[in-house]
């Protein structure tokens, strides 16, 4: 395979009916990155019933409305949440639970990153990036496990990183709370599967859209780029991909794995 053919991006997979009948709770849904392509992902791949949160009230609704146009004959539903806030974590697992009959799959892709050398790093940077992160992921996990546990099945998938394997500078936070998230999967997947729920997690590595291009320098996002093994970052439905996969009965046999989504190199 050329240089040019492994660089270019990969066509869009048609949908195979791997969720129909499903309900889904995504969070941190709204805008253009892994969240609202696991939205469409979702939708095109049958799930009956979705309800998509974030903390961004205006694109939260643009997402809902532009899901809605696509997939009219489908419940969705949007709720305001924050999932550093457990009242707030608490109000969405019972709305959505309300609204669809019962989630089936829950979908953590609440997290917060940022940029800080160590020594520049403030209490407040720490743990802001700690609680949304990880300390979310463990209260979204919890709430729903409570839901998910007496009827005896649901599928959780935790979006984690490959900073969470490997190093990188001024990323110190970000790497550690996404090592907790894979750590929590692993421990809470032998425990959920102890009532037929299987909770896993991906882990990608640079993903492009449109937020990430508008933050980070062109010439760092090159460079992380020529480091992956097709010498491109990944598209937010590649990573949509993996979560289907996961939250699928393809799935049925993993518990407590982290996929990851890269070549994994430093």
């Amino acid at each position: 395979m050329s240089s040019s053919t492994s660089a270019a991006t990969p066509p869009y997979v048609p949908a195979h009916g791997l969720l129909k009948g499903k309900r889904v709770l995504i969070t941190a849904a709204a805008g253009g990155g892994i969240g609202f392509a696991t939205a469409r992902r979702v939708l095109e791949e049958g799930a009956s019933a979705l309800v998509i949160a974030d903390i961004h009230p205006r694109r939260l609704e643009e997402a809902a409305t532009a899901l809605r146009a696509d997939f009219g004959d489908r419940e969705i539903f949007s709720q305001l949440a924050n999932v550093t806030n457990e009242a707030e974590v608490q109000a969405l697992v019972d709305f959505a639970e309300a609204k669809t009959g019962g989630i089936d799959v829950l979908v953590n892709n609440a997290g917060l990153g940022g940029s800080k050398r160590v020594v520049d790093m403030s209490d407040d940077d720490w743990l802001k990036v700690i609680d949304v992160t990880l300390n979310g992921t463990f209260r979204m996990t919890r709430a729903m496990l409570k839901k998910m546990q007496p009827r005896g099945r649901g599928a959780i998938v935790n979006n984690a990183s490959v900073l969470g394997w490997r190093a990188q500078k001024e990323q110190a936070h970000y790497a550690a709370a996404k090592a907790g998230v894979m750590a929590l999967t692993r421990c809470a997947g032998l425990e959920a599967a102890d009532f037929g729920i299987r909770v896993n997690a991906v882990s990608p590595s640079i993903v492009f859209h449109d937020h990430l291009r508008k933050t980070a320098p062109e010439a760092l996002l090159k460079e992380l780029s020529s480091r992956e093994a097709f010498g491109r970052a990944a598209e937010a439905f590649e990573i949509a991909n993996v979560i289907v996969f996961l939250a699928s009965e393809y799935a049925s046999y993993l518990v407590g794995e982290v996929i990851s989504a890269s070549s994994q190199r430093a």
